[in-house]
C-alpha cells in the first residue's frame, strides 16, 4: 500500500546528536534543538550527568524524548563504538540522522596523552573528525542533513604546522588548544567542499565564550601560554575572561542557528560567529595546504578502520 509523501513526512523524526551534551554549551545546544522539534541524543562520559541532562530536556515539553549515550570521546575506540551504535540504530529504524553537533572540547594546563596521543589534539580534533567520518554514510543517507563543528577564536593563536601531532617547542595549553581547533576548522571547511552536492551541509560555530567547566580555573595559570605572551597574559586573560562570562545559553546560539536556520538550507562551508551570523573564516583555515596536512595527520592517527 502506498501513502502520499506528505503523509509519511509527518512520521519522519528530525534527529540530532550532540557530543559533550550533558552540560554547558552542549546542553544548551541540545535544549535548543529539542525546542526546534528534534529528537536529541546527548553524548557524555558521566551517566549521572547524562540522566540529569535528559530530565531537563524532557521537562521543556519536547515533541520527542531525549536520550543519553555514554562515551569517553578522549578514547578513539569509544568514538568508533559510538559511531557504530548510532549508524546501526538509524539503519534499523529507518529514521534519518539529521544533525551532528561536534561540541566536545577541552583545554589542558599541562601536557597529557590519551591513547599515546597528545590529549588536546585528540579531544578537539581527532575525536570529532573520526565521529564525523564514520557517520558520513548515515548523514548522507539522511540528507538533507548538517554537520556542525564547534570552533574557537583561540584557533588564531595556534601554530600552523601539521606534519606531526605535536609542534616543536614547549607545551603551552592555550596555544595547543588553539592549534587543535585550527586543525578542526581547516578540516571542517575542506569537508564542506568535498561534500558539495551530497545534501550534507557542513558548518563551524564559534560560541565566543561562556563560563563553563573548561574555562573555570584553567586560565589562571600563566604557564598555559608561551613566555612571549606571559607578561601580557594578565591583561589578555582578563579580556578573555570577560568574553567567557556570559551564559552558556547565549554561547549555544551559533550552534543552534547552524543546525536549524532555514536561511542556511543548501549552503555549506560557513562559519557562524558569536553573534549567530556568518563571519569570515580564519585565513589559515582556508589554506588548502593546511587542510591537506591536517587530513593526512588525521588519517594516520585516527584511521577509519582498525586491524
Amino acid at each position: 500500500m502506498k501513502y502520499p509523501h506528505d503523509w509519511m513526512e509527518e512520521y519522519v523524526t528530525k534527529t540530532a546528536v550532540v557530543t559533550a551534551g550533558t552540560g554547558g554549551i552542549g546542553l544548551e545546544t541540545a535544549l535548543g534543538l529539542s525546542r526546534a522539534g528534534f529528537s536529541v541524543t546527548v553524548v557524555g562520559r558521566d551517566a549521572a550527568r547524562g540522566a540529569r541532562a535528559v530530565e531537563r530536556i524532557n521537562t521543556t515539553n519536547p515533541a520527542h524524548s531525549a536520550r543519553f549515550l555514554p562515551a569517553d570521546l578522549g578514547l578513539l575506540d569509544q568514538v568508533r563504538a559510538l559511531a557504530d551504535r548510532i549508524a546501526a540504530e538509524h539503519a534499523a529504524s529507518g529514521q534519518p540522522l539529521t544533525v551532528l553537533v561536534n561540541n566536545v572540547g577541552a583545554m589542558f594546563p599541562e601536557r597529557r596523552t590519551l591513547g599515546g596521543i597528545e590529549a588536546s589534539f585528540v579531544v578537539n580534533h581527532l575525536a570529532p573528525y573520526l565521529l564525523t567520518e564514520l557517520l558520513l554514510p548515515t548523514l548522507t543517507a539522511g540528507a538533507p542533513s548538517r554537520i556542525v563543528n564547534v570552533t574557537s577564536g583561540a584557533a588564531g593563536l595556534g601554530k600552523r604546522a601539521f606534519d606531526a601531532v605535536e609542534p616543536p617547542g614547549g607545551y603551552y595549553g592555550f596555544h595547543w588548544y588553539g592549534r587543535a581547533k585550527l586543525a578542526n576548522l581547516a578540516y571542517t571547511l575542506d569537508l564542506a567542499t568535498q561534500l558539495k552536492g551530497t545534501g550534507v551541509s557542513v558548518f563551524a560555530a564559534d560560541p565566543g565564550g561562556a563560563a563553563t567547566d573548561m574555562t573555570n580555573g584553567t586560565l589562571s595559570d600563566p604557564k598555559i601560554v608561551s613566555p612571549a605572551l606571559r607578561l601580557l597574559w594578565p591583561l589578555v586573560r582578563r579580556t578573555f575572561e570577560r568574553s567567557t562570562s556570559g551564559p552558556a545559553s547565549l554561547a549555544a546560539r551559533p550552534s543552534i542557528v547552524a543546525a536549524t536556520d532555514d536561511a542556511l538550507e543548501g549552503r555549506t562551508g560557513i562559519v557562524i560567529g558569536p553573534r549567530a551570523h556568518p563571519v569570515t573564516p580564519l585565513r589559515a583555515a582556508t589554506d588548502p595546504r593546511v587542510a591537506e596536512d591536517v587530513r593526512r595527520l588525521s588519517e594516520r592517527h585516527a584511521p577509519l578502520t582498525t586491524a
